[in-house]
């Protein structure tokens, strides 16, 4: 299995945290740091010392890593203008020498529209948005040097775009995921190159992972060309008691991490990751919420990640 690291920065951290992560992740061996594309805590937290923005933490982590992977999970459709948003990535993958991935979403959390003054349409325009927010980006990636690239929708019209800068990658990968039932594995069969199911059961990642091959078949696309990949919250002890004080650090009911995410013991840790791996997921984001902890992610390496690699 791939082991990527997942942050959540919008809960309360500034860009030498993120750095501190994605550094320790890089050198610990992990494939990659991706963070989310939030602009307001959730469950009641502060948020200190506030939110950051996406892609320009991206673009740094760019210029101050070397060879982890890197990518959101996942910007929200909502948030940016598919033109611009292109550019964004085209430009943060030379930044970073083709190491960029693309996370793209419609949108969910509407308290963060309302607090910062982004527009929240009906849940089918969020995903009408999206649909041609996909068609546009990989269009303007896949549009040769020299040519054109147009567009009309309903939503969105590109006239006569020069369809520039162009991205290392040929193209850099999309990754959609999400637990709906038609529109996200019809989407994820046209335009990804993963497929992800977020803090799910283990009867929800199977059911998801057969929409997509369904949605593939539908089209003719080999389904065998999408990654499967889960996100788990992580917490891990060398012992029960460790486990206990990093529950306990992020606010979590010790219970509930080990009925949903990858949580105990080193043990506990593997088996529960070992169950997704054989209901095909061959990549897994866990979620890191103490920033600070640089210990986990050593256990991990050391102890989780060699059992299931």
């Amino acid at each position: 299995m791939d082991f990527r690291i997942f942050t959540e920065p919008q809960q309360g951290a500034g860009y030498d945290d993120l750095l501190a992560v994605a550094r320790r992740a890089e050198t610990l061996g992990f494939d990659a740091f991706f963070r989310s594309d939030h602009y307001l805590a959730m469950g009641g937290g502060d948020g200190l010392p506030g939110p950051t923005q996406a892609w320009l933490t991206l673009a740094a982590l760019a210029r101050d890593t070397e060879r982890i992977r890197l990518g959101t999970l996942v910007t929200s459709a909502t948030f940016r203008l598919p033109g611009p948003l292109s550019i964004s990535v085209a430009q943060v993958d030379q930044m970073s020498g083709g190491r960029v991935e693309l996370g793209l979403g419609a949108g969910w959390f509407e308290a963060e529209h309302a607090a910062y003054g982004i527009p929240f349409p009906p849940v089918t325009e969020r995903f009408d948005r999206l649909g041609e927010q996909l068609e546009i980006i990989t269009g303007l990636w896949a549009t040769p040097v020299g040519e054109r690239f147009s567009f009309a929708g309903e939503h969105y019209t590109l006239t006569d775009s020069p369809a520039l800068p162009k991205p290392v990658q040929t193209p850099p990968p999309v990754i959609i995921g999400g637990k709906g039932r038609t529109r996200t594995p019809a989407l994820a069969a046209r335009y990804a190159a993963e497929f992800n199911v977020p803090f799910a059961p283990l009867e929800v990642v199977t059911r998801q992972f057969r929409r997509v091959d369904e949605a593939c078949a539908a089209i003719g696309r080999d389904p065998g060309q999408i990654v499967r990949s889960v996100a788990l919250v992580l917490c891990c002890g060398d012992s029960e008691e460790q486990f206990l004080r990093r529950a306990a650090a992020i606010g979590r009911e010790p219970d509930e991490l080990r009925e949903n995410g990858a949580a105990g013991t080193v043990e506990e840790t593997i088996a529960a990751i070992a169950r997704y791996r054989d209901a095909g997921a061959t990549r897994v984001y866990l979620q890191v919420l103490d920033l600070a902890d640089l210990d986990h992610l050593d256990l991990v390496a050391q102890q989780v990640v060699p059992a299931l690699g």
